[in-house]
């Protein structure tokens, strides 16, 4: 059986293509489809279900010392009211998931994991925790929108007296909103196109829905489903768990050393990714583009002008706003410069492409 979010059988009313996510029963799109979807959110304002993903509470005198030995980000830089991105290495140069850790004080953080890895994330937290911190697995209890697009601050601002203009990228406030106290605001999102996050109890799921979409009329907002959420985050070379970053990609060869805090602590797999740093990594992801009319897929190798596999692609899709073909994929190092002409293997044919 499937799981449900509170919103299942509001998308399957509005005539929602559904599917299996992670073990959730999610929206791919709606009538309007995937290229539609993501004008909308690109020009103005969509909303997302995402109360798929996963929510960890870590409390306790040692919050940040536990949250620093299995995180690569520094956790110290946050103050109380920020969020972080970051990832959990697994002890064997791969990466058990990238998440985002939110501050609440120095005893109490929030981790939002992604859909696919709550049973692996939590059996992970539980088996490091030698820190003697509260673990709790709040992730059936909350429900979570993404309110995403240029449009998305003026309108949530009509349903919360918070001031939405004073909360930056990557920050967040625990405010009423369209009536129901606690809600977390989150100033971030996964489509490169602004917006919130919105966090709360799943008992007042409806209501928080039928409050955006009745203010929402005069903005256009739509329900957009994972499919333009998957083209959004692409667009914006967003790495996706499963596909571009798991257990087998260090954080260094999937670019992430900019989360990867070697001089500030102690954690794990940092004396393997220490050396591989100094050593040098043997393949990176990169991002491309198609020099001819071609969807990458993933999986489809990448080649050199000779057609000797060089790399695989991770991600990959004809944007809707371009209709220019762009991948993401790990390569070769020697081929991961920018401007690098690479081909990608489609139906035996090498298809041009370049590094960008």
């Amino acid at each position: 059986m499937l799981k449900q979010t509170p919103f299942t059988d509001t998308h399957i009313a509005l005539g929602a293509k559904m599917a299996d996510f992670a073990g959730f029963n999610m929206p791919i799109q709606y009538p309007t489809g995937i290229n539609q979807e993501h004008t909308i959110v690109r020009n103005g304002v969509g909303v997302f279900d995402v109360s798929h993903m996963g929510e960890f509470w870590v409390k306790g005198e040692r919050a940040l010392d536990f949250l620093q030995y299995i995180t690569t980000n520094d956790v110290s830089k946050l103050e109380a009211g920020k969020a972080q991105y970051t990832c959990m290495p697994n002890g064997k140069g791969g990466i058990v998931d990238d998440l985002i850790i939110y501050k609440y004080s120095t005893t109490k953080y929030l981790m939002v994991v992604n859909a696919g890895n709550i049973d692996k994330d939590w059996a992970w937290v539980n088996e490091h925790n030698t820190f003697g911190v509260n673990l709790e697995n709040a992730s059936d209890r909350y429900a979570q929108l993404a309110v995403q697009g240029p449009k998305a601050t003026e309108l949530l601002q009509l349903l919360t007296d918070a001031d939405l203009s004073a909360i930056p990228y990557y920050s967040f406030r625990e405010w009423s909103f369209a009536g129901v106290q606690g809600v977390i605001l989150s100033n971030t999102g996964y489509t490169g196109a602004g917006g919130f996050e919105l966090y709360f109890p799943k008992e007042h799921a409806q209501q928080i829905w039928d409050a955006l979409f009745e203010v929402g009329k005069p903005f256009g907002l739509a329900p957009i489903g994972l499919g333009a959420r998957d083209s959004l985050r692409l667009e914006k070379w967003y790495c996706l768990y499963g596909h571009d970053i798991d257990d087998t990609t260090s954080p260094l060869e999937a670019g992430l050393g900019w989360i990867t805090k070697f001089d500030a602590k102690d954690f794990i797999d940092k004396d393997f990714l220490l050396r591989q740093k100094a050593e040098g990594v043997q393949r990176k992801l990169v991002h491309f583009e198609m020099q001819e009319r071609a969807i990458p897929r993933n999986g489809y190798e990448i080649c050199d002008a000779e057609g000797n596999v060089i790399g695989n692609v991770t991600s990959g899709i004809m944007l809707p706003t371009t209709k220019v073909g762009i991948g993401m994929g790990y390569v070769k190092t020697a081929f991961a410069k920018k401007e690098t002409a690479i081909y990608i293997k489609i139906r035996e044919k090498l298809q041009a492409a370049k590094i960008v």
